[in-house]
């Protein structure tokens, strides 16, 4: 007995609500086995092979490459039975696992192609009723999405994602005007953003919530906005790493009331402490894993600044880990992989981590546990060649510690004017959790670190 099982996007954890399809591993009529990646797809946090729980016959995909799905919907339907050409010994099943190293272990089974059926179902020798982005032949058709097909207009609104509904409830948005573009009518983030930014959405300013049935009553007397020509120019989807990286800031700027204070260090002791030690016997140490140690030495004697805030307890939580976020520049876009327990770790141990964290931003393997959770972000934007900046906080942490380029500069040093190695050093804190006074502190400690690296064994 043939049985066709559909496969819809898996919950990736992190709190990730969807995804953006990059490239599609398996075609329609390929056969697959169990836990077999059948879809690449990319998250505001990284890529991600999905492999299918089934094992059988890929009669239907749902979405071409691009498209971003909210997670739940379909992804692909599968036909698992005497139709499909028999599975592996032991793949006959569904493992229920849906992420990649979750897997049963078996060898994945060569793919291969099942001839479809000839398709009688029109004159043009197309499938009909076959919706736009669907790969879809006449295979079999699921139960599920002739379920769906036929779901009445009145019913629930279609949508999965809660950040969907939460971006349409913040700008007005009613989820019951709006049409789908996602697979079945499913309403995306783009339908929603779509919505407000052409100017259909009401003003978040408005003290009465829109109804179906305001909506309805008003509409007959309310005058027609004027057509705006839309403005000329080349438009970017935010969305994926750049769509995540500007709800984080958006957010950050919203709820976090930040304040900045710098400083110039004499960062030529420092250098020169690097070149000794990377002169020794042993692996080379990074400079940013020596002001990394900095940071968490300063952590300990200022502990409010590795903290974050409940804003709905109205209390300040002081963490007791120091997970030490750091940016990271790649071809996707600004990452902040996070270095967990770097309290605990040494110069050579932050430095491997460092660069093992970095290789995998630049390939985009990072794990969605290898982006969060950090406590406090460490920023070198001195690799740009600039000196100075105001970083944003990296919500819901409560500091950021930004550092320039080190460039020789005039300097006076023991009483003369002398050229040293000079850096500028920015915090940016969050003024909620602490006062100017434990900022400057905090700040002024680094700098003397830098300045003097002997000042860390004391802490060492």
């Amino acid at each position: 007995m043939t049985q066709v099982l559909e496969f819809k996007l898996p919950d990736l954890g992190e709190g990730l609500t969807e995804a953006e399809i990059v490239r599609w591993l398996v075609d329609v009529g390929d056969v697959v086995a169990v836990d077999q990646p059948v879809v690449e797809v990319e998250t505001a946090k990284a890529m991600v092979e999905v492999p299918c729980p089934y094992g059988g016959v890929v009669t239907a995909r749902f979405g071409e490459e691009g498209t971003e799905l909210p997670v739940g919907a379909p992804l692909l339907t599968v036909a698992v039975g005497e139709a499909a050409e028999p599975p592996a010994e032991g793949e006959t099943g569904g493992s229920g696992n849906v992420l990649v190293g979750y897997g049963t272990g078996a060898p994945p089974a060569r793919r291969r192609r099942v001839r479809p059926a000839p398709d009688t179902s029109g004159p043009d020798g197309g499938a009909s009723g076959s919706a736009p982005g669907v790969d879809q032949r006449p295979v079999l058709v699921p139960a599920a999405v002739a379920e769906r097909a036929a779901r009445p207009a009145d019913g629930p609104v279609p949508v999965i994602s809660p950040l969907v509904r939460r971006l349409a409830r913040e700008h007005g948005v009613d989820l019951r005007q709006l049409s789908g573009s996602g697979p079945d009518g499913l309403i995306l983030r783009a339908d929603v953003e779509d919505a407000f930014t052409a100017g259909t959405a009401p003003s978040r300013a408005a003290k009465t919530p829109v109804t179906p049935a305001a909506t309805a009553a008003s509409g007959a007397s309310a005058p027609a906005p004027a057509n705006t020509p839309a403005a000329a120019g080349t438009r970017i989807p935010l969305k994926g790493v750049r769509g995540a990286v500007a709800d984080k800031l958006s957010r950050s700027r919203r709820e976090i009331p930040d304040a900045t204070c710098w400083v110039d260090a004499d960062a030529t002791e420092l250098m020169r402490a690097r070149a000794a030690m990377n002169a020794a016997a042993g692996p080379k140490v990074s400079l940013l894993a020596l002001l990394a140690r900095i940071c968490t030495a300063a952590l300990a004697r200022h502990p409010e600044l590795n903290s974050t805030v409940d804003t709905e307890a109205r209390e300040i939580v002081r963490l007791d880990q120091v997970h030490l976020g750091f940016a990271a520049q790649t071809e996707r876009g600004l990452v902040v992989p996070v270095v967990r327990d770097a309290h605990e770790r040494d110069a050579e141990s932050l430095t491997a981590e460092f660069a093992r964290l970095t290789e995998a931003a630049r390939a985009g393997t990072l794990t969605p546990g290898e982006l969060t959770g950090g406590t406090f972000t460490l920023n070198n934007y001195g690799v740009f060649g600039v000196d100075g900046s105001t970083p944003i906080i990296n919500h819901p942490e409560a500091a950021m510690l930004g550092v320039g380029r080190i460039v020789p500069k005039p300097w006076v040093h023991e009483g003369e004017l002398a050229v040293r190695q000079v850096v500028q050093l920015s915090l940016t804190f969050d003024h909620r959790v602490c006062d100017g006074g434990t900022a400057g502190g905090f700040l002024r400690y680094v700098a003397d670190c830098v300045e003097q690296p002997a000042v860390l064994l004391r802490t060492l």
